[in-house]
């Protein structure tokens, strides 16, 4: 019997990435990357003809446009991308048997809540990422019900640009940055996210809806690069702002904790503690 193929779609973006990296440890799978130049999403034409000729058994949809701040003065492309495209690939799924899972995130909330995010609280974006996002969702429930949404948060990896990135470079260039202490919630390790895609596929059972993933822990942007300038060992002095003092083109949600007890139950995931991952990040950017 031949190999059930996994076409990864968006595959040049952090998640996409750490899939390519792990894709090895699954023999059983034939894995097809394409990048967003490479499958038009929006073109359902294109996808229909794409999926015509590969039958995948699988698709992760890593594809999003994830300028948040861009986003709210690229309004139509944030909605084509994280909107449109994601209704036409689930489309495409639902009519080639094609088991669906989407990226989504933790900014389709309004960040009002006090205790973590369940799965089906309700929704309430405050940027345009997070209205384009949730439109995805939306769309992928429409045209496929059988599909699987994962909503991530604070994402990180080797590959990209990233907050872990961003802060080595800056407590190796200044002597003291600024970053925002009242924005709470949990980072995620790409490679954890991957991982968690491979288990679900590598499961057997398939339970559609809606889950929640990222590392467990709990923290503000700021304790976040404290950690980081410790495990880096840099001298750099890290000063807590508040929000208010560190103006954004859109609105981030200051509380985006998110609940994962649902895909640790239903699939088994396992789901990895943010300092560890955030010292095997840095051990092989390091390296």
């Amino acid at each position: 019997m031949s190999q059930p193929v996994i076409l990864v779609t968006g595959s040049n973006g952090q998640l996409g990435k750490e899939l390519q990296q792990i894709a090895a440890d699954y023999p059983a799978y034939r894995f097809v990357f394409a990048s967003r130049e490479d499958l038009k999403l929006h073109h359902f034409g294109l996808v229909e003809n794409f999926f015509a000729g590969l039958h995948p058994q699988y698709c992760i949809n890593c594809a999003a446009y994830t300028a948040v701040d861009k986003a709210e003065s690229e309004q139509e492309m944030a909605m084509l991308v994280n909107g449109e495209s994601v209704g036409n690939l689930a489309a495409v799924c639902k009519k080639f048997n094609t088991k669906l899972i989407h990226i989504s995130t933790d900014y389709v909330f309004d960040g009002e809540s006090e205790t973590p995010y369940q799965p089906d609280d309700k929704t309430a974006p405050i940027s345009i990422y997070g209205i384009s996002k949730l439109k995805g969702e939306e769309l992928c429930i429409k045209e496929n019900g059988d599909a699987i949404i994962i909503r991530t948060a604070w994402v990180y990896s080797e590959f990209g640009n990233n907050f872990v990135k961003t802060m080595m470079r800056l407590m190796k260039e200044r002597p003291e940055i600024k970053v925002v202490n009242d924005q709470i919630g949990a980072p995620t390790y790409a490679a954890d996210l991957a991982k968690a895609c491979m288990h679900i596929i590598d499961s057997g059972k398939w339970e559609s809806g809606i889950y929640h993933y990222s590392n467990s822990g709990k923290m503000s942007w700021y304790d976040f690069a404290v950690a980081i300038k410790e495990m880096i060992g840099s001298s750099c002095v890290v000063h807590p702002i508040p929000t208010a003092d560190y103006p954004t083109p859109a609105k981030r949600p200051k509380f985006s904790l998110l609940n994962t007890d649902k895909i640790s139950a239903i699939f088994g995931v396992d789901i990895p503690d943010w300092r560890i991952s955030l010292t095997h990040c840095i051990a092989q950017l390091k390296t």
